[in-house]
């Protein structure tokens, strides 16, 4: 027996990443919404509340519409947008953090879908915060480079356009003002108790990120080397399929020792490098934007509140 699946949004680069990952997938049956009225409230409240799961890949004031409209339903939301994402009453998408976690995604009928950078950040700061080795205090700082893909339409289409300017050849970096959209949530997930200082560069190229945090072990409370916090790494995650902790210094993966962001382009997985020296150890999460950043987390999601393995269509 198949489930109704509904995305509100589908048309976006998110919506249609997903949509890759359900063929060949036969316990499911989409609902699509005519072209014409994909912006029709009423036809929106009647295909989300005709499916049994929707996923919303919108902008945050049209994803709370959204939620709204779905009011009164039995349908269940994965939302990828930021709109829920610090809210407590929805289930963080983020399975690997604790056995907390993902059995409230299992239970919830609101799961907010984790950012991209913020997936990254998250995976490296949550397990050091949760135990003991990293104090909420922390004066965290974390740099990204990221493929364009995760840019938007417009940027894509200039990107790979034929007028692209020259400076779109070059790492750009951006959110100088250190208010991106993702740091209330890489705060509040991680426990943090001030926002971290973030430095995201959009690349020439098209999808893969690498998410960097620097820890100077001198400024942690106790003393702790390279190896103490490459254990605790793999003990956090320990038997997960789709985060995996890399060999220390990213022996036999990182043969040339670059460590490059588009390796995991197309894949659902993200792995974490634990690299540098008992003075300063260099954490770094590669994953795909659209994947395990995005629409391949959205998909897990899901497959968990289904009860079914949460890899089918993923690996």
């Amino acid at each position: 027996m198949s489930v109704k699946i509904y995305i509100d949004g589908q048309e976006g680069t998110t919506g249609l990443k997903i949509l890759e990952r359900f063929e060949g997938r036969n316990d499911i049956e989409i609902l699509k919404i005519d072209e014409d009225k994909r912006k029709d409230n009423n036809e929106r409240r009647k295909f989300i509340c005709s499916s049994d799961y929707t996923f919303l890949c919108l902008p945050d004031a049209a994803a709370r519409e959204a939620v709204a409209l779905a009011e009164g339903s039995n349908v269940r939301i994965i939302d990828a947008s930021t709109a829920h994402r610090t809210n407590p009453d929805w289930a963080y998408g983020f399975p690997e953090l604790s056995a907390q976690h993902r059995e409230k995604i299992a239970s919830s009928s609101r799961v907010a879908v984790p950012g991209c950078y913020a997936s990254g950040f998250i995976s490296l700061v949550y397990p050091l915060v949760s135990c003991g080795i990293l104090p909420p205090d922390y004066p965290v700082t974390a740099h990204a480079v990221s493929g364009y893909s995760g840019a938007g339409k417009k940027a894509i289409a200039v990107y790979e356009g034929n007028e692209k300017p020259d400076e779109y050849n070059s790492p750009r970096q951006y959110a100088l003002s250190q208010e991106h959209k993702h740091l209330p949530e890489m705060m509040k997930i991680c426990g943090l108790d001030y926002k971290p200082v973030f430095n995201p560069l959009i690349c020439d190229y098209f999808s893969g990120m690498v998410v960097t945090v620097p820890i100077i072990t001198r400024l942690l409370p106790k003393k702790t080397g390279l190896q103490d916090i490459y254990n605790a790494m793999c003990a956090h995650y320990e038997g997960q399929k789709l985060v995996k902790v890399m060999p220390v210094m990213g022996e036999g993966v990182l043969a040339d020792g670059f460590l490059a962001g588009n390796t995991l382009s197309g894949r659902n997985d993200m792995e974490i490098f634990v690299c540098g020296n008992d003075d300063r150890v260099v954490l770094c999460s590669r994953l795909d934007n659209l994947g395990k950043g995005a629409s391949g987390a959205a998909v897990q999601c899901l497959n968990i509140m289904m009860g079914i393995e949460e890899t089918t269509g993923l690996v």
